[in-house]
C-alpha cells in the first residue's frame, strides 16, 4: 500500500448519523425491509458526494473483448453473474486502473497479464464523482474525473485523467495519486475492497497473527508503525554521525591549534622588501633614461630626410610640366586628325551612296538590256509560228473537200454518248479522289498526333526520371546533405580527403561549391540557385597539377557520370576587397550578401566567376524591373533576380526555367513531398497519354482500312473510265484530220498577227529606254571616281597626321614614365619619414608609458648612476633570497588564509554537532509523545472494533468477543451460535463454514465502521454460507449501507439476489453467461431496485 502524506481518519469515528436501530428477534427482516425503505437519519439524509464510482468500462481485459458501460448506483450495487461472466475482472479493472499493482489483485503477476489474447492493448475507463465539500478541482473536472487506463501487451500503463466534458487534464500518475489521496481511496486495503481471494485467505486463516495483521493493514495502524520504525533508524543514523563527526571536530582543533602556532612564529621581511622596493624604483628611472638615449639618433635621422624632400618635389613639378606640354600637343595633333577624319567619313558615306547609285544604274541596264533580249526572240519565235500555222490552214482545206457528211454524223453519236458516260467515269473518280484526300488527311493527322504525343510522352518520361532521381537524391540528402549534389559525390570527397593525406594535392580541392555556402534567407534559395547555374556543382583548385589528380580521381569514380566542371585559380587566404566594384543598396542585398561562406576559397572563386558581388537579390520581380530599368539603375550593378528566378538587366529580362531549388532548398521534406506530388501528376498525365495513343491507333487503323478500299474502287473507276477514252480517241482519229475545225486555225493566225505588229512597237520603246540607262550609268561611274580619289587624297593625309600623332604618344608616354619615376622616389622618400615619424611616436609613447610607470613606483625622479642590466641582477638576487624565506617560514597571505580556514571549519563543525544533539533530543521527545497517541489510539481502534463486533453479532444472537495482544500481534476471535447447547466459546476453526463465513462478514462490518472510504467493494462474500446465514448478513450489509446514504456499496457475488427488497438506492447490474467459444460477457442491462 502506498504511503500517504495526508493523516487517516480511523482515529475519529463517523461524523455523519447512523440508523436508529430498534428491533427485536422476532421481527428482524421486516424491520430490516422497514430500515431499507425509508431510513432516517438523525442529523437529516445525507448524499453521496465526492469518490464514488459512477462507472466503469473494460475492453480487450482480461478474456472479455467488452464489458460495459455500468452505471453504479451512489449507495448499493449488486454485480450478479455465474462464474466467468466478468465480476472478478470488473474488480480487478477498478483495483488496478486506481493505482493498485498486479498483485493486489490475486488474478496475476504482472499487468501484462490482463490483456486480452491476441491482442496488442487493454482499455479501462472508470468515472468517479467530483461534487460536494471534497470536490478535488472542481472548477478544473468538474462534477465528474474520469480516470483512462491503458496497458500495452509490454506491460506498460499509461492514463489519461479527463474532466466530465472529456476533455485531456493531466496524463501523469502524480496527479492520480493526488486525486486518491483527496478522496482517501484505498484499493490496496482489504476493508476497501476484498477480493475473492482475500476473503477466501481471511476465511480459511487460522492463525491469530495473520488476523492481527488484517486489522492493522485495514485501519492503517501498520503503516503508523513502519513510520515510527523508519524515524528510529533514521535517529540511530544521526546517532552515528554524531559519533563520527566527534572525531572529526578533534581533528580540526588540532589543525587549528597549529596553524594558529605558525600564524604567531611568523617573522616580517620588512627589510628585504624595502630594500627591493628601492631598487625597483631606481630600476624604474633607468628603465626611462635609456630609453631617451636611444630616441636621439631617430629625431637627427628624421631631420635630414625631411630636409631632403625639397629636391623630390622640383624633380616631380619639372616632369609634371613636360607632361603637359607633351599632352597639348598631343591634344593638337589629335584635333587635327579628328578633323580629316570627320571629312574623310563625310567623303566615305557619300562615295558609298554613288556607289550604290552605280550599282543600281548597273543593274537597271542590265534589266532593260535583258528585256530587249527577250523581246527580239519573241518576235523571232512568232514569225516561225506565223509560217507553220499558214502552212495547216492550207492543208486543212484540201482535207475538208475530200470527206463524206454520212459517216461523220453517226461517228458524232458515237462520240456524244461516250462523251457523256466518260464525264459520269471523271465524276466518280473525283469523287473517290475526294474521299482519298479526306483519309489520307485523317491519317496524316493522326499520325502527327501521334508524332506529337510521342515526343510529348517522351518528354514526360524524361521528367519523371529527372523527378524519380531528385527523389532519390533528396530521399538519400535526408542523412547526408552531398547526396543532392550527385549519388557519388560522398566516394569522390572519400577519394580526394584519402589523395589529400598521402599528398598528391599541394592544396585540398574545395568543391562541390554549392555544398560549401549556406543562405541567409531560405526564400531566395531558386534566385541564387538560377544565378550561379552550374557552379554549384564545380570544384576548384589550386593549381594545374592539382586539377589533373583530381581529373584522375573523377575519372576512377564518376566513370560513365557527369563530371563537374573544373576552375583552377590560386588560393588566397582572405576574401577579395569588394568595396570599390560590389553593388551597395540600401534595402536589397547583393548574393555575396545573402550567402554565408566560411571559406575564403569559395567566396574568392565565386567573385571572380560570377561577380556576385555585383548581382542584386530583390524579391519581387516587379519592384526588380522597377529598380534595375528605372532611370537611376543601382551603381555597379549589372543585373537582378527575383525569388522567383527571374534574371532582369537594365533593358531585358529572363524567365527561369526551374520553378524549385533543387540544391539549396532548405526544407528537405517539403521537397520530398513535392517531388512525389509532381511525379504522382506526371504517372497520371503518362496513363492518358497511353489511353489517347491507343484510342490514336484505332483510329489510324479504321481510316487506312477505309483508305485500301476505297483506292481499289478509284483503280477500277479509272480502269473503265481509260478504256473508255481509248475508243473515243480511235473514233476521233479517225476524222480528225477531215473533221478539224478550221476557224480556230484562223483567228489563231489573225491574233499571231497582231502579237507580232505590238511585239515590235515594244521593242522599239525598250531599246530607245536602255540608251537612257546607258547614259546615266557611265554619269554616275564618272562621279563616282571623282570622289573615290578625293578620299585617296585625304587618306595619304590622315597617315601622315596619323604618324606625327604616334611621336606625341610617344613623347607624352615617355614624359609620364618620368613623372612616375620620380612620383615614386618621392612617396618612398615620404613612407621612410612616415615610418621613422612613427617609430619615432612608438618610442615617445613608450617612454611616456615608461615615465607614468615609473611615476607611480616612485613620484619623484632619481638621478640614478647604474645601469638597469646592474639593477636587475641585484633585485633578481634579492627576489631569490626573499623566496627562500618565504619557503622555509611561507607566505604569510597563504599562512593567514590556510589560519582562517582552520578556524572557520573548527567552527562550524562545532555548530553542526551541536545542531545534531539539539535534533536528537527534539526527536526523542517528539517520538516518545508520538508513541503514547499510537497506544491510545491502538487501544481505542481496538475498542470500537470490540464494540462493533459484539453488536454484529447480537444481530443473530450469537456471542463472542475478539482478544487483542498487541505485544505478541495476536487477534484471536471466540464466538458462540446462539442455537447451540455447547458450553463455552469456540474459536472460529470450530465452526461451520456459514458460521464462519457470518463472523467474517461481522468482523468486516466492524471494520468498516471504524474506517473510512467512499466505497467499499465485496467479491463473493458469501462463498461458504448457508441460506439463513446469507439471508442475515445480507440483512445486517444492507442496513449498514441504508444507514451510510453518503457512502458506496458495491457486493459481487454469483446468486441471482431475487429475495433483495424493493428500494431506489439499490441496483442490480446482471452479467451475460459466459461465451465459452469467445471468452467474451456483455451486459445485458441493469436493474434499479
Amino acid at each position: 500500500m502506498s504511503k500517504r502524506h495526508r493523516s487517516p481518519n480511523i482515529a475519529t469515528p463517523p461524523k455523519r448519523a447512523r440508523t436508529a436501530e430498534e428491533e427485536d428477534a422476532k421481527d428482524h427482516d421486516s424491520d430490516q425491509e422497514d430500515d431499507l425503505s425509508e431510513p432516517t437519519l438523525c442529523a437529516g439524509e445525507v448524499v453521496s458526494d465526492a469518490g464514488i464510482v459512477e462507472g466503469i468500462t473494460l475492453k480487450n481485459f482480461m478474456c472479455h473483448s467488452h464489458l460495459g458501460p455500468f452505471t453504479f448506483s451512489s449507495n448499493v450495487n449488486f454485480v450478479v453473474g455465474n462464474n466467468g461472466s466478468g465480476k472478478s475482472a470488473i474488480l480487478t479493472a477498478l483495483i488496478v486502473a486506481l493505482g493498485g499493482n498486479a498483485q493486489a489483485t490475486n488474478r496475476g503477476v504482472a499487468l501484462k497479464g490482463f490483456v486480452k489474447e491476441g491482442e496488442n492493448s487493454a482499455d479501462v475507463s472508470i468515472t468517479l464523482r467530483n461534487k460536494g465539500r471534497d470536490a478535488y478541482k472542481p472548477e478544473v473536472y468538474g462534477e465528474s474525473i474520469i480516470v483512462d487506463l491503458r496497458i500495452t501487451r509490454d506491460g506498460l500503463r499509461t492514463y489519461k485523467l479527463k474532466s466530465k466534458s472529456g476533455k485531456l487534464i493531466s496524463h501523469k500518475k502524480e496527479e492520480l495519486v493526488s486525486i486518491l489521496d483527496n478522496f482517501n481511496i484505498q484499493v490496496n486495503n482489504p476493508v476497501s475492497v476484498l477480493t475473492q481471494e482475500m476473503s477466501k485467505y481471511f476465511l480459511h486463516t487460522k492463525g491469530d497473527g495473520d488476523k492481527y495483521k488484517f486489522f492493522m493493514k485495514a485501519t492503517q495502524l501498520e503503516q503508523m508503525r513502519e513510520d515510527f520504525v523508519y524515524i528510529k533508524e533514521t535517529r540511530h543514523i544521526t546517532e552515528d554521525k554524531i559519533e563520527q563527526h566527534s572525531e572529526c571536530l578533534k581533528d580540526f582543533k588540532r589543525k587549528y591549534r597549529e596553524k594558529e602556532d605558525h600564524y604567531n612564529s611568523l617573522a616580517s621581511l620588512d627589510e628585504m622588501h624595502t630594500r627591493l622596493e628601492e631598487l625597483q624604483k631606481q630600476m624604474a628611472w633607468a628603465l626611462v633614461a635609456e630609453m631617451e638615449k636611444e630616441s636621439e639618433p631617430l629625431k637627427e635621422t628624421l631631420q635630414s630626410e625631411r630636409s631632403a624632400t625639397k629636391k623630390y618635389d622640383e624633380k616631380v613639378v619639372e616632369w609634371k610640366n613636360k607632361v603637359e606640354d607633351a599632352e597639348q600637343k598631343q591634344k593638337q595633333s589629335q584635333e587635327q586628325l579628328d578633323g580629316i577624319t570627320r571629312q574623310l567619313s563625310a567623303l566615305q558615306s557619300k562615295c558609298a551612296e554613288l556607289r550604290a547609285g552605280v550599282q543600281k544604274q548597273n543593274v537597271v541596264l542590265k534589266s532593260s538590256e535583258l528585256t530587249v533580249h527577250r523581246c527580239k526572240t519573241n518576235l523571232r519565235n512568232l514569225e516561225k509560228d506565223k509560217v507553220q500555222l499558214s502552212s495547216r490552214i492550207k492543208d486543212l482545206n484540201l482535207s475538208i473537200s475530200q470527206t463524206t457528211g454520212a459517216e461523220s454524223q453517226a461517228r458524232a453519236e458515237r462520240v456524244q454518248q461516250m462523251q457523256t458516260e466518260l464525264e459520269h467515269l471523271s465524276h466518280q473518280i473525283a469523287t473517290l479522289g475526294q474521299q482519298i484526300d479526306q483519309y489520307q488527311n485523317a491519317c496524316s493527322r493522326v499520325t502527327e498526333e501521334q508524332g506529337k504525343m510521342r515526343r510529348e510522352q517522351q518528354t514526360l518520361q524524361k521528367s519523371i526520371d529527372a523527378s524519380r532521381r531528385n527523389l532519390q537524391m533528396m530521399e538519400s540528402s535526408r542523412s547526408n546533405r552531398l547526396q543532392r549534389f550527385g549519388e557519388h559525390l560522398p566516394a569522390l570527397l572519400s577519394a580526394i580527403s584519402e589523395a589529400h593525406k598521402k599528398g598528391q594535392f599541394k592544396q585540398r580541392p574545395r568543391g562541390p561549391l554549392g555544398f560549401l555556402i549556406s543562405l541567409r534567407d531560405p526564400e531566395m534559395a531558386l534566385a541564387v540557385e538560377v544565378c550561379l547555374k552550374g557552379q554549384l556543382q564545380a570544384f576548384c583548385c589550386d593549381n594545374h597539377g592539382d586539377e589533373r589528380v583530381l581529373q584522375t580521381l573523377m575519372a576512377k569514380v564518376l566513370r560513365t557520370n557527369r563530371r563537374p566542371a573544373i576552375i583552377t585559380s590560386h588560393f588566397l587566404p582572405r576574401v577579395h576587397d569588394t568595396s570599390k566594384r560590389a553593388v551597395n543598396h540600401p534595402e536589397y542585398p547583393s548574393v555575396l550578401q545573402a550567402l554565408e561562406i566560411d571559406d575564403p576559397v569559395v567566396a574568392n572563386c565565386l567573385i571572380d566567376q560570377r561577380g556576385i558581388e555585383t548581382v542584386l537579390l530583390i524579391k519581387n520581380r516587379t519592384e526588380a524591373r522597377r529598380v534595375m530599368q528605372g532611370r537611376n539603375p543601382p551603381q555597379n550593378c549589372h543585373q537582378a533576380f527575383s525569388k522567383e528566378g527571374d534574371q532582369i538587366f537594365t533593358n531585358r529580362s529572363y524567365t527561369a526555367e526551374q520553378s524549385r531549388a533543387n540544391y539549396l532548398s532548405g526544407d528537405v521534406e517539403e521537397e520530398i513531398r513535392h517531388l512525389q506530388r509532381e511525379m504522382e501528376n506526371h504517372t497520371a498525365l503518362a496513363n492518358r497519354f497511353q489511353q489517347q495513343m491507343k484510342r490514336l491507333d484505332e483510329d489510324l487503323k479504321q481510316n487506312e482500312v477505309l483508305l485500301r478500299r476505297t483506292h481499289g474502287e478509284q483503280k477500277a473507276t479509272k480502269g473503265k473510265a481509260m478504256k473508255l477514252q481509248l475508243e473515243l480517241t480511235d473514233l476521233k482519229n479517225m476524222d480528225e484530220s477531215q473533221l478539224e475545225d478550221l476557224q480556230p486555225l484562223e483567228e489563231d493566225l489573225q491574233e499571231i498577227v497582231a502579237k507580232i505588229s505590238s511585239m515590235r512597237v515594244k521593242h522599239d520603246e525598250e531599246r530607245a529606254q536602255m540608251v537612257e540607262h546607258k547614259a546615266s550609268y557611265e554619269m554616275a561611274e564618272q562621279e563616282y571616281k571623282k570622289y573615290k580619289e578625293q578620299i585617296a587624297t585625304l587618306a595619304e593625309e590622315t597617315d601622315s597626321k596619323k604618324e606625327k600623332l604616334s611621336k606625341t604618344d610617344h613623347v607624352v608616354l615617355k614624359c609620364k614614365h618620368h613623372k612616375k619615376h620620380y612620383d615614386e622616389k618621392r612617396s618612398t622618400h615620404l613612407r621612410n619619414i612616415q615610418t621613422l615619424e612613427d617609430s619615432l611616436a612608438s618610442k615617445e609613447q613608450e617612454l611616456e608609458v615608461s615615465i607614468v610607470k615609473a611615476t607611480e613606483i616612485c613620484p619623484e625622479r632619481q638621478e640614478v648612476s647604474r645601469t638597469a642590466r646592474s639593477l636587475d641582477s641585484e633585485i633578481s638576487r634579492l627576489k631569490v633570497k626573499i623566496s627562500t624565506q618565504r619557503e622555509k617560514q611561507g607566505d604569510r597571505e597563504e599562512v593567514m588564509r590556510q589560519y582562517r580556514e582552520a578556524l572557520e571549519n573548527y567552527k562550524n563543525m562545532a555548530q553542526q554537532m551541536k545542531n545534531l544533539n539539539s535534533f536528537i533530543k527534539c526527536l526523542d521527545n517528539v517520538l516518545n509523545d508520538r508513541l503514547q497517541v499510537y497506544a491510545e489510539l491502538r487501544r481505542f481502534v481496538s475498542a470500537r472494533c470490540k464494540y462493533y463486533f459484539d453488536c454484529m453479532l447480537a444481530q443473530r444472537n450469537y456471542t463472542g468477543y475478539m482478544t487483542f495482544d498487541h505485544k505478541n500481534e495476536t487477534l484471536s476471535i471466540t464466538v458462540q451460535p446462539g442455537q447451540r447447547d455447547d458450553e463455552g466459546l469456540n474459536d472460529t476453526r470450530s465452526l461451520s463454514g456459514g458460521e464462519r463465513s457470518f463472523s467474517t462478514v461481522c468482523f468486516v462490518l466492524s471494520l468498516w465502521a471504524i474506517t473510512e472510504s467512499p466505497f467499499r467493494c465485496l467479491d463473493e462474500f458469501d462463498v461458504y454460507m448457508d441460506m439463513v446465514n446469507r439471508r442475515i448478513s445480507m440483512d445486517m450489509m444492507l442496513k449498514v449501507a441504508a444507514s451510510q446514504r453518503y457512502r458506496q456499496f458495491i457486493f459481487l457475488t454469483p446468486q441471482n439476489m431475487s429475495s433483495l427488497p424493493v428500494s431506489k438506492f439499490i441496483r442490480v447490474l446482471r452479467l451475460k453467461d459466459p461465451d465459452r467459444g469467445q471468452n467474451n460477457a456483455q451486459r445485458t442491462g441493469d436493474e434499479d431496485q
